[in-house]
């Protein structure tokens, strides 16, 4: 075991504050600001459309019979107005391409279903009451390990002597105080010591059993474990195939 003046109080701290940080970041990723800004200039781009059509129309409508519009201005008007019009129609055949994009992904990942997989990430779930995080270190030293509910709450605190290589954690679901949590969505961060008193974040893994593909609100496909929904982009490596 490495020696260091770093205490476990600030070990497991430095893990709470890690955990803290990963789960705001994981819970801004999970909103539909991406959908809800496409829609929005779409619609904002059809206004302009229809408001350039309405302004062209009352200008011909107004103009002065004895000094028209010359024909330059006229022409450089309507390709502005085709422009605008051209614009429209590409974003709309975007937003269905994109659409068709999501359903066949959606399809396909319909294979994996019944399959156990890996999952990188700050993300892991909670399934049948345990779960297992894969991590690995340099040498033989304590890792302070965090996990944080929906709502960013730290429920679940421990600290581990970790060996040189690949290491494994087993969560049976219970909170510090002794709760049984429900299976769901977790985040957690795991922080090793390091020299001194400088600490060192950990990437980790996890490993669930697919039971569901769904899409969510934003247009990305998800993986659902259970009660647990992770991206689909999370899940790194097919680590038991279904035989079903």
């Amino acid at each position: 075991m490495s020696q260091s003046t770093l205490s476990t109080n600030s070990l497991t701290q430095a893990a709470i504050a890690s955990a803290r940080t990963a789960a705001t970041t994981a819970a801004s990723a999970d909103t539909s600001a991406t959908a809800a800004s496409s829609s929005s200039a779409l619609s904002s781009l059809t206004s302009n459309f229809n408001t350039f059509l309405t302004l062209l129309t009352t200008q011909l409508q107004n103009q002065d019979p004895t000094s028209p519009m010359s024909s330059d201005s006229f022409t450089s008007e309507l390709a502005q107005f085709a422009g605008v019009e051209q614009q429209v129609k590409t974003n709309t055949n975007l937003t269905q391409l994109i659409t068709a994009g999501q359903s066949s992904t959606l399809t396909s990942a319909q294979s994996l279903i019944g399959d156990t997989v890996s999952v990188s990430g700050s993300q892991f779930a909670l399934q049948n009451s345990a779960a297992t995080l894969q991590f690995s270190t340099t040498g033989a030293e304590p890792v302070a390990i965090a996990i944080t509910d929906s709502s960013g709450n730290v429920i679940r605190t421990e600290q581990v002597n970790a060996t040189k290589g690949a290491n494994t954690w087993t969560w049976d679901g219970t909170s510090d105080d002794g709760v049984a949590e429900p299976d769901g969505t977790y985040t957690a961060a795991l922080v090793a010591q390091g020299s001194g008193t400088s600490t060192t974040p950990l990437t980790f893994g996890s490993t669930a059993k697919v039971t569901g593909i769904t899409r969510a609100t934003d247009g990305s496909t998800q993986a659902q474990f259970g009660s647990a929904t992770i991206p689909l982009s999370s899940v790194s490596t097919i680590t038991t195939k279904s035989t079903s």
